[in-house]
């Protein structure tokens, strides 16, 4: 059951602020078995990620999954890791910091911006407390999921209303879903990749690869297959790309059910069986370089692209904290700003504090704490 009890630290006098929630999927503590064990037990462990009845997964999790997948998955995470620690963790801080920054530059009223991940550290419960201890009254919640998937965005509302039902006060509440068509985010994707054509020449074929779920959640009404589509139709579109110069993919699939087609590692190594000289890979559905980007397609699939007779398979890094991405997400988290009163041109910061302060006396008056 719920427990109400524990007392916050409201009080009256404190004026009311907005709180930025930004989440995204999570990384293990570090590149170790034991660490990849816990990680990877509460993330396939989440019924948004694996639809299968919970009697089963549990047996076929625990009793073959957890013993061998976290040994393998933490000889891949040996070859990424960095000094800062997992290069998902680090780019998304600095993610945080960049927007938490552009946001308090640009805003009226008082802003804070906290990060949580869905899996791992850090939660996105000791996120949400963090900007209830804030002061946060009114709270926007951005996933760097460009895509809507029940298995991504999904899981992340999951995870708020499981902390926020232990609450007795709930702060004002927005949510945005996806943002897979947003012009400011397909313009940084664009230039990104025109920056890394200008550095690095220009190859022959352009590969989107996206993360793969299974088909059958697209058949029961998920739009991400959709929304992947149109990010790299539009992105194409803005690189002014014929349609013979690009193809979407889809990477990282898991079990022996059907997933979206056409699977990444089959198309890289049918293409290198074709002799194609250079192929560039882009991967617009992660919005900083993590396992999937810097092992899987950098390594891994570059691998498979040479080992079939290709020449040179290079993966476009992701938009991470580059200051047109940071910029496109403070606009985009602007717009559905509008009408909460601190992100108003109208906000007086002194008004403000001498309500509060007149609601604190009155309150105290009435026998209030504070």
């Amino acid at each position: 059951m719920p427990d109400y009890t524990a007392k916050t630290s409201f009080r009256h006098v404190d004026p009311p602020a907005l709180g930025v929630l930004i989440t995204n999927l999570g990384t293990p503590d570090a590149p170790e078995t034991g660490a990849l064990r816990r990680y990877l037990g509460e993330f396939l462990a989440d019924p948004r990620v694996v639809e299968a009845p919970r009697w089963l997964w549990r047996i076929i999790l625990h009793g073959i999954i957890l013993r061998i997948r976290p040994r393998k998955s933490a000889q891949a995470y040996r070859a990424i890791w960095s000094d800062e620690g997992s290069p998902l963790l680090a780019i998304s801080q600095r993610q945080a910091e960049g927007i938490a920054q552009r946001l308090q530059q640009k805003l009226p009223g008082p802003v804070h911006v906290s990060l949580g991940m869905r899996y791992g550290r850090p939660a996105i419960r000791d996120a949400l407390r963090e900007l209830r201890e804030r002061g946060a009254e009114r709270i926007l919640v951005l996933p760097l999921y460009p895509q809507y998937s029940g298995a991504t965005g999904g899981s992340t509302f999951d995870a708020l209303g499981e902390e926020l039902r232990q609450w007795r006060r709930v702060p004002d509440l927005r949510l945005i879903s996806h943002y897979h068509d947003d012009p400011g985010y397909i313009a940084a994707l664009a230039a990104s990749i025109r920056d890394y054509w200008q550095q690095h020449g220009r190859g022959e074929r352009l590969l989107f690869s996206f993360h793969g779920v299974p088909k059958r959640y697209l058949d029961n009404g998920d739009p991400y297959h959709c929304e992947c589509h149109k990010t790299a139709r539009l992105t194409a579109e803005a690189l002014g790309l014929e349609q013979d110069q690009w193809l979407v993919t889809f990477q990282s699939r898991f079990g022996r059910e059907p997933w979206l087609q056409p699977y990444t590692d089959e198309t890289v190594t049918a293409l290198g069986r074709q002799g194609l000289g250079r192929l560039d890979v882009a991967c617009p559905g992660f919005s900083a370089d993590c396992l999937e980007t810097l092992e899987e397609i950098a390594i891994q699939n570059a691998e498979f692209f040479t080992g079939a007779g290709g020449g040179e398979l290079r993966y476009i890094p992701a938009l991470n904290d580059r200051d047109d991405h940071l910029d496109a997400l403070v606009a985009l988290i602007r717009r559905h700003l509008q009408g909460w009163p601190e992100a108003e041109p109208g906000y007086d910061k002194t008004t403000i504090q001498h309500e509060r302060q007149a609601g604190a006396e009155r309150a105290r008056a009435m026998g209030a704490d504070s």
